[in-house]
């Protein structure tokens, strides 16, 4: 528990702190949001915000986690470095795509096909390097068998667990991406998604196999450390938070939001609750399912629309709600969300 609030407390600084910093360097350089003409009117104000700063959040939990644990002496999991492996290519592929709207000073960046490649090549390297590396125990850091609240006996199989990381991962990736449309919206979900990481890896490891023995004891190669980095996670995007906001200081582009993706469907594979995603991260479901449904319905019915406008919190804004009440409303809808998941993960445990 200690190297967990060490890491939380590091991050929480090194964001809430190191922000302004990257705030007053991007300004000054004027890499600054680009809007795009079809959004709502109101986000025209927007224009010029800094963008990037997911480069905070992504070395703030990093360098949190190291800290954590040179202090205390414990070793680094390789679950863990392969989860910020994940977030940090992903971060790349953000970065580049932000980098390109910033220079050329208009909203377009990498091209849907070029974001989605970058995607796939690092999570289908990620899924095969997590199946390997096995521990004392013959763990490895991502199971071959598919999990919901714990792992299934369900075998996928080398080249299906591959390509479900990968449906896993840009899936997700892509749900935050969306999801980060208004001032701290995603930050704040994220939050929430990684504070029940945290609950979850801890319950693993005081429940697992090797600790507890027992029919109902869980077989995850590196619970505990997984906390301690979701830990780090959480408190770089609560630091980042500050500063995001609204009125925001700050944005974190897709370099922010492809690496949170990535960080979130990165844990939740190695703790093996690859299903539980759903629920935990609702909000992200929600907005992407709206998404969806407005492209289907759109080119089903030959131009009709659901919404005034998706991704979901833009309809709400169309429909006259300030940007601060769709986002407090869309906190408690994450946060129900998150209870759900941590209830049907207890009540699996619970059952048995």
């Amino acid at each position: 528990m200690r190297q967990i609030l060490i890491a939380g407390s590091i991050a929480l600084f090194f964001s809430l702190f190191g922000t302004p910093v990257l705030i007053r360097f991007l300004a000054r350089r004027g890499y600054g949001q680009i809007i795009r003409d079809d959004g709502p009117s109101s986000h025209h104000t927007k224009r010029g915000t800094p963008t990037m700063g997911g480069i905070i959040i992504i070395f703030s939990a990093a360098a949190a986690y190291f800290i954590a644990h040179l202090l205390t002496g414990n070793a680094i999991s390789t679950s863990a470095l392969l989860v910020l492996g994940l977030m940090a290519s992903l971060g790349f592929v953000g970065f580049l795509d932000d980098w390109l709207k910033v220079s050329r000073q208009k909203s377009l960046g990498l091209n849907a096909k070029q974001k989605i490649l970058g995607q796939v090549l690092f999570a289908a390297a990620f899924g095969y390097l997590g199946i390997h590396f096995p521990d004392g125990d013959g763990l490895t850091p991502i199971s071959q068998n598919l999990s919901t609240v714990r792992d299934t006996s369900i075998v996928l199989g080398t080249a299906l667990v591959v390509v479900w990381v990968v449906l896993m991962v840009t899936a997700t990736s892509n749900g935050v991406n969306l999801t980060d449309g208004l001032d701290g919206l995603a930050t704040g979900a994220a939050v929430m998604t990684f504070i029940a990481f945290i609950l979850i890896g801890v319950w693993e490891f005081g429940q697992s196999c090797a600790v507890s023995p027992g029919a109902n004891c869980y077989l995850v190669r590196d619970p505990l450390d997984l906390a301690v980095l979701s830990a780090a996670l959480a408190g770089s995007c609560a630091g980042f938070l500050w500063w995001n906001a609204s009125p925001a200081k700050i944005f974190m582009g897709d370099t922010g939001s492809l690496a949170l993706g990535g960080a979130l469907a990165g844990i939740a594979t190695s703790l093996r609750i690859e299903l539980l995603l759903i629920p935990l991260g609702g909000l992200f479901v929600i907005i992407s399912a709206s998404v969806i449904l407005q492209v289907v319905y759109f080119k089903i019915t030959g131009g009709k629309r659901i919404f005034k406008m998706a991704p979901l919190q833009h309809h709400f804004e169309l429909m006259g709600w300030g940007e601060v009440t769709i986002v407090l409303r869309f906190w408690i809808i994450a946060g129900l969300c998150v209870a759900a998941g941590l209830g049907l993960f207890y009540a699996q445990w619970v059952s048995n």
